[in-house]
């Protein structure tokens, strides 16, 4: 029988059993998940220090949530990153804590079940052992890169050596997650359990006497500080072919702690004071921030409908994969398209990406099996949400409405992926224009994290619960916005997308225009980015946010040529296998970035103004996460308020 160890602890619940075994379950109060904060590490210390005086038979750690193990560090705590002493203090805590459950007398082992992230990697890595509950939430990921930094808990050090340099620096550098299968594949795990068997397999592990992984083979000789130097520069070259122009410094700072100072960020002090004050990971960290704040809204209301069943009408680039991704994400989906061909095209896609995404063939068939075929537009009556994505045109819509609406259930939601046109015009002739809905998806959909939902004067607080919280299953973030022409994203796009264009009628190749915003800090250029889009939409888009303006000329040009960019193949690029096809650019003229970006701020400060979306936080949250705004100025409004003087003001 268990018996619960009297430790004053309001983060942790030890318990401890006949056989010597202390469970000490993490519970933070007033969370949804575990944060490791100061307090937390404090308390663990604590625990630590019992433990010292009187060892256990073994210690199993693990989370008392459902939502998972450790969601990481409290990042509320890194408000104070430019004061060298609390970053100082904050990495000698989380260090000195992890060494301590390092260096225990006693066998250790870490309980995974769910998200492992960041901190609470690092303090499974300095466990003895580690077991991951085999379910498909169970996930592990170093991700401190994404917000500027590293994770200097000793997961440079443990991490290495635990599953050789090449795939420790793969997963420090990206930040990318891995499954408990990859993870038992790696390394990283002892073992997968089922989560019936996950205390039984704890406990008979914990006390099975094996010695602790090691890394192996290749692997473990490229961690030998002799084969580092070369380990760090091919790396280096790698990074630098990633960010030419060294935008973000955390993944050379990892390379270097992990080569140089054998994975201590206190032997570092130098990178710790450049990483901790730069304005990159002060705007990343904002911009994790701004992700969250999406997040909220599609959280789970009492006023949003269940959604069971799916029925996407039109089978083309955008709606194929859109019901795709639906399925994906475990929903039932009817597809239906007056043309057969683009039903199986839009199959085929599919299973394209249930092959990228799934390992597990009986996954695989499972989606599948959830996207069915439905031409003659049955699964309409059967439907709790149907979205609509044919072309672009006002009276199509509407001719579609009129005939879909009387099939539909009485409560059931009508959404339009709409880029261009006005909800207020498409519901014009609806018997219930309170249930349409703007969700807008950007392409391509499998990667944009970002969805519009778009809401009328007459849509419903129900429709529109129910909308955010779709989009929220999806695992995409829901950003709420009037209906406006191109609403957020794409108004901003255009006039920035149109300057470019005309730039490309002045004279300069799309190479040089692109490059110049490439050397400003986005991932792609406008045009590969018109051409990514659809440049039928950034000329729908165009005509309604022009103005006085005319349309330029290539943009007209590729139109009447059918070439629409990525999707036909053409556009301002050829695209081969996905990917264009590019010369070498030539020298950006000085000033070029600056004209480009002009209008795509002046834009977005406008649409704040208007009330297109509620505030300046979720517009620069909005451009970055769906048209790709350079995340490390912190986004375009930010960026405008802090950019540097010499800068000619917007």
């Amino acid at each position: 029988m268990n018996s619960v160890l009297q430790l004053n602890l309001r983060n942790f619940k030890a318990d401890l059993g006949a056989d010597g075994l202390v469970w000490l379950g993490m519970d933070c109060p007033d969370a949804s998940v575990n944060r490791l904060s100061s307090e937390v590490l404090a308390e663990l210390m604590t625990v630590l220090d019992h433990f010292e005086r009187q060892p256990p038979a073994a210690l199993i750690i693990h989370s008392l949530k459902p939502s998972g193990f450790i969601a990481g560090a409290d990042i509320g705590e890194f408000k104070g990153l430019e004061h060298a002493d609390t970053i100082d203090k904050l990495i000698s805590l989380g260090w000195n804590t992890f060494q301590r459950l390092a260096a225990a007398r006693y066998p250790t082992l870490a309980l995974v079940r769910g998200h492992c992230l960041g901190g609470g990697l690092e303090l499974a890595l300095a466990c003895r052992y580690r077991l991951a509950v085999d379910h498909p939430d169970t996930s592990f990921a170093l991700p401190e890169v994404m917000l500027g930094i590293f994770p200097a808990w000793g997961g440079m050090k443990r991490l290495p050596a635990l599953i050789g340099a090449p795939a420790a620096l793969d997963m420090m550098l990206s930040g990318r997650a891995i499954d408990a299968r990859k993870a038992q594949r790696l390394g990283l795990i002892d073992a997968r359990v089922p989560l019936r068997l996950e205390k039984q397999a704890a406990a008979q592990h914990v006390r099975s006497g094996k010695p602790a992984a090691r890394a192996r083979g290749v692997g473990r000789l490229l961690n030998l500080q002799p084969l580092r130097p070369l380990v760090m520069r091919q790396t280096a070259k790698k990074l630098n072919e990633r960010d030419p122009y060294q935008h973000y410094l955390a993944p050379r700072a990892i390379l270097e702690i992990w080569g140089r100072h054998q994975g201590n960020a206190m032997a570092a002090p130098g990178w710790v004071k450049e990483i901790s004050q730069s304005d990159t990971a002060r705007n990343l960290i904002r911009v994790f921030h701004l992700q969250e704040q999406l997040k909220a809204f599609g959280k789970p209301s009492e006023a949003a409908a269940e959604i069971r069943q799916v029925h996407v009408v039109g089978a083309g680039a955008m709606g194929g994969d859109i019901a795709a991704w639906c399925a994906l994400k475990g929903f039932k989906v009817t597809l239906q398209d007056q043309d057969r061909e683009r039903i199986a095209d839009a199959q085929g896609r599919a299973q394209a990406l249930y092959a990228r995404r799934f390992k597990e063939a009986r996954l695989r068939v499972a989606a599948q099996d959830r996207l069915i075929p439905d031409p003659l537009g049955h699964g309409v009556s059967h439907a709790d949400l149907v979205i609509e994505a044919i072309t672009e045109n006002l009276e199509a819509k509407q001719a579609l409405y009129a005939r879909i609406e009387p099939r539909m259930k009485a409560d059931a939601v009508l959404a339009t992926n709409t880029s261009s046109l006005s909800l207020a015009s498409l519901g014009a002739h609806l018997r219930d224009p309170s249930r349409l809905v703007g969700i807008h998806f950007f392409n391509p959909v499998a990667k944009m994290p970002l969805v519009e939902v778009v809401r009328t004067e007459q849509l419903t607080p129900t429709a529109l619960a129910t909308a955010l919280a779709f989009v929220g299953k999806l695992g995409k973030l829901p950003l709420p916005v009037k209906d406006a022409p191109g609403f957020l994203v794409n108004a901003v796009l255009a006039p920035y997308m149109l300057e470019a264009m005309r730039c490309v009628d002045e004279g300069l190749s799309p190479e040089t225009i692109d490059e110049a915003m490439k050397v400003f800090g986005m991932p792609m250029g406008p045009l590969e980015l018109a051409d990514t889009v659809g440049l039928d939409i950034a000329h729908a888009a165009g005509r309604q946010l022009a103005g006085e303006q005319a349309i330029p000329h290539c943009l007209e040009d590729h139109l009447s040529r059918k070439q629409l960019g990525r999707k036909t193949g053409r556009g301002f690029y050829a695209w081969k296998e996905g990917k264009p096809v590019k010369q070498q650019p030539g020298t950006p003229p000085a000033d070029l970035a600056l004209r480009l970006i002009s209008p795509l701020v002046k834009r977005t400060h406008e649409q704040v103004a208007h009330g297109i979306v509620a505030s300046a936080d979720l517009a620069d949250a909005g451009v970055i996460f769906g048209a790709g705004f350079a995340p490390f100025s912190g986004g375009p409004l930010h960026w405008d308020q802090h950019k540097a003087p010499e800068v000619v003001p917007i």
